[in-house]
């Protein structure tokens, strides 16, 4: 058989156990004969690893389960590399959180100024597995992304590297997910506009019907993630946009209830994660558990190994499928420039991955979109090149932000809390 090697980079990561679930149930489609697990922790690497291989070796993996802080050594003939790393560790996501509520802004992990940090934490860091992967990995690799903010990532690695790469989130299997509970069937047809975190379904149509039922939906459907606090809207906002939005765009629609909600909460979110964390890595170390446990449900994430496992499943036997994904847009979307990242529906084969062209938007759409894709190109460069005055750039053009005098002590305050992960700032 020939060889195929999975890489988890961040394997130390609670989440593992998840995407090691999807492994298991497609064993059979995904013939993996190796499986390496790596982080630069080497403690949770053990705990969360050890939990990993009794999973596999639970369902009968008779392959190699390697374990290893060697970057290298994970990325070698690997043929798919799996990201899901978080530079700075949850007391940086804490940080992302707290220092923008001081000067009256967002606190969030993936938007607004903290995932603006994370970006330019992270971006670097991906960027590198990415350059190393076209030195030592197979020739057909491939990488697959679910570090946060994942458009971002996409962005840079798609348009700085030549490396084979898919950005996913599951905010999109979680929405099509909450139409077929409400309508009841998955016999649908829909259309899918957005950014990562910035995201739209505009049509909704049933099999063999003509009617578009989003209207109808938008106040019933749109997938709340458990690590937004939920806001209900009213019925005019809805008829204004007015289609379906990913639960991320609250923030936008609602953002001085959102950061009122952050303010009064007794713990940020990262707070609460780094709690929940803890009881999970207690229960992992468990020599008798072998299935990732139902607390892992409350750390969000839900259906990711779903999303992940099934677009490898589709390279790798050329499904020639339809996922949501953070692409290259290449005309799929006609407002957008061609090398603008977008999130859309994508046919996936072992040729790639090829966005669906979108059909339905209105003038709304296209501002928003427009508007945040400038803040990430600019974040883009900031990130690569250390660049400061980009980065005030980029804050000033977010909808979220754009005040100076917030935007300038803000920026220059976070930067020094992450000297340490920004040398390219120092």
């Amino acid at each position: 058989m020939k060889k195929l090697k999975a890489t988890i980079i961040g394997a130390g990561s609670t989440y593992t156990p998840e995407i090691v679930e999807g492994f298991t149930a497609r064993k059979e489609l995904l013939p993996f004969t190796e499986f390496v697990l790596m982080d630069i922790d080497e403690k949770r690497l053990e705990i969360v690893g050890g939990l990993a291989k009794r999973q596999m070796e639970a369902v009968g993996f008779r392959g190699d389960i390697i374990m290893t802080t060697d970057l290298d050594r994970a990325i070698d003939e690997a043929s798919f590399v799996f990201g899901q790393v978080r530079v700075g560790q949850m007391a940086s996501r804490i940080n992302d959180e707290k220092i923008p509520l001081k000067y009256g802004c967002l606190g969030q992990e993936t938007t607004g100024m903290g995932g603006f940090m994370k970006a330019l934490r992270t971006v670097p860091v991906i960027m590198d597995i990415a350059e190393r992967m076209k030195k030592m990995a197979a020739d057909d690799a491939w990488l697959i992304n679910f570090s946060n903010p994942s458009g971002i990532i996409a962005q840079a690695i798609l348009n700085e590297t030549d490396t084979k790469m898919v950005g996913l989130c599951n905010c999109a299997i979680n929405m099509l997910k909450e139409i077929e509970d409400t309508i009841g069937t998955r016999e649908f047809d829909y259309e899918y506009v957005g950014l990562n975190h910035l995201s739209f379904i505009t049509s909704v149509i049933k099999k063999g019907e003509t009617e578009n039922l989003v209207s109808a939906l938008s106040g019933k459907a749109g997938a709340t993630m458990k690590n937004v606090p939920e806001i209900e809207y009213d019925p005019a906002l809805l008829r204004a946009i007015p289609y379906i939005p990913s639960s991320y765009l609250s923030y936008f629609y609602t953002r001085e209830q959102q950061i009122q909600k952050c303010r009064e909460a007794e713990q940020s979110r990262g707070e609460e994660c780094r709690d929940l964390e803890a009881n999970l890595i207690k229960q992992y170390a468990d020599p008798n558990l072998k299935e990732k446990p139902v607390e892992l449900e409350k750390r969000g994430g839900s259906l990711y190994s779903t999303a992940a496992v099934s677009v490898a499943e589709a390279i790798y036997n050329d499904k020639q499928e339809v996922h949501v994904l953070a692409a290259k847009n290449n005309g799929a979307v006609p407002f957008m420039n061609n090398d603008d990242v977008i999130e859309v529906k994508c046919k996936v084969g072992s040729d790639g991955v090829t966005p669906l062209p979108v059909t339905v938007y209105n003038d709304y759409v296209v501002g928003l979109m427009q508007a945040v894709k400038a803040y990430e190109r600019l974040a883009v460069k900031a990130a690569i090149n250390g660049d400061r005055d980009a980065a005030l750039a980029a804050l000033m053009v977010h909808p979220l932000i754009g005040d100076y005098d917030k935007a300038a002590p803000m920026l220059n305050e976070m930067l020094e809390v992450n000297r340490e992960f920004l040398p390219r700032f120092f």
